[in-house]
């Protein structure tokens, strides 16, 4: 793989920390500030509310020029966001540096997907994609326990300068290493909103908001239910979550691999296995090896649909990829939102922390439902287009052994217009 997936990758881990390690600094904060700890909650919600707006502004401002440089400038404005966060004199401040970083983070993942994808041979973009997100992912492993525990022991302001350190790195790497790309000729903002008529980028951004909801219903929830439920101390909680971390960071690797040869497969085992897994849950949340290994496998599933719904948001948004991209980041926190909220719901009715489990459970179902939509659509859109060339004469040969994409996950293009939007 090129060096350049590195230092995205190193954005991506800085993004990822952020994002995260506010969770185990809440009362910290909230001290600070002579704020209540739900009062203090509001900066994961601007946070989420940031990534939706901020995706598809900057990303079509980055359509304006080349893609390295508008990587350069999100990883600029997100050290911008994190010291604007370390320096805070007051609660509306340290908001405000919340949103500003927050406003890289869709942005980032979009760009940097279609660069990363444009650095690799085909068959391999799929793994060039899960390279990036192994950053995010390990920033849960290492980037969130090792922040909040410094935060913790020592000041929270420092580990946002800490991070805001990252977000420098990242922007040099990036600059050195990463090649030169023109800015994207005949790219125009019709042209990106044109792909939000492609059925299949609509069912393929669905998937991400049921799939990963699921995953959120459950880790929303997941300190009460690891000390109410299944008896750790507080203190074991932030611990608790590398498990999940390196769930997160083994799917994401199988599914990178994967991703590129049976990708409509992958998404219909890991979108099963994962509300199986979730629904076991409300039974291993009682047990305390049960529920590590439980977290574990979360993370494992969760973060496998990741490279597959990417690079299929990608392959069905070839003609403007970048956007679409981005806004499938978003779709990510839209998720995480309506789970959270939705897991609340079914909480405060009094079935138990453990009763979101049921929730995500439901969601992944949902999102299973929506991958058996679209590979019945491609399905049939790939034997119109055989037929039509079993009946047109002199294609019939050439179209035979291109039409059809089995389980490629690529559109065939000769069917393209059934897979849009009427309108």
């Amino acid at each position: 793989m090129p060096l350049a997936l590195l230092a995205l990758a190193i954005g991506a881990f800085g993004i990822g920390t952020t994002e995260f390690v506010i969770l185990g600094l809440l009362p910290e904060v909230a001290d600070t500030f002579e704020v209540s700890i739900t009062t203090a909650g509001l900066l994961v919600s601007g946070y989420a509310i940031g990534v939706l707006v901020g995706a598809p502004l900057l990303t079509v401002l980055g359509t304006k020029i080349s893609r390295k440089r508008m990587l350069i400038l999100l990883m600029g404005l997100f050290v911008l966001g994190n010291v604007l966060t370390a320096l805070a004199p007051a609660f509306g401040v340290i908001m405000l540096g919340r949103v500003v970083a927050s406003f890289t983070h869709g942005a980032f993942f979009g760009i940097g997907s279609v660069v990363a994808a444009d650095l690799v041979a085909p068959e391999k973009k799929a793994a060039a994609l899960s390279t990036i997100f192994v950053g995010l992912t390990l920033a849960n492993v290492v980037g969130v326990p090792l922040g909040t525990l410094l935060g913790q022991s020592v000041s929270w302001r420092l580990t946002f300068l800490l991070v805001a350190a990252l977000g420098v790195i990242g922007a040099v790497g990036i600059a050195r290493l990463v090649p030169e790309q023109p800015k994207p000729e005949g790219v125009h903002l019709r042209h990106e909103l044109a792909v939000f008529g492609n059925v299949q980028v609509l069912l393929a951004m669905g998937m991400t908001v049921l799939g990963f909801g699921g995953v959120f219903a459950a880790l929303t929830y997941v300190k009460p239910m690891m000390t109410d439920v299944a008896g750790y101390s507080e203190g074991s909680v932030t611990w608790l979550l590398v498990a999940f971390g390196l769930g997160m960071m083994t799917g994401n690797s199988a599914g990178g691999r994967l991703a590129d040869r049976f990708p409509m497969y992958l998404l219909f085992g890991s979108l099963l296995a994962l509300a199986g897994v979730l629904a076991l849950f409300t039974v291993t949340a009682h047990d305390k090896t049960g529920s590590v290994i439980t977290l574990f496998l979360i993370g494992a599933l969760g973060f496998a649909t990741v490279p597959p719904l990417q690079k299929r948001v990608l392959d069905h948004a070839a003609e403007a990829p970048t956007l679409a991209a981005a806004v499938n980041i978003g779709a990510f926190n839209l998720g995480n939102a309506i789970a959270a909220w939705l897991g609340g719901l079914v909480i405060d009715a009094g079935h138990g922390y453990e009763s979101a489990n049921w929730v995500g459970a439901g969601l992944a179902l949902g999102a299973l439902a929506l991958a058996l939509v679209s590979h019945g659509l491609e399905r049939r859109a790939s034997t119109r287009s055989r037929v039509v060339a079993r009946h047109t004469p002199g294609v019939g040969d050439a179209a035979g052994g291109q039409s059809g994409q089995g389980d490629s996950g690529t559109p065939d293009r000769a069917a393209e217009p059934s897979t849009r939007l009427s309108g």
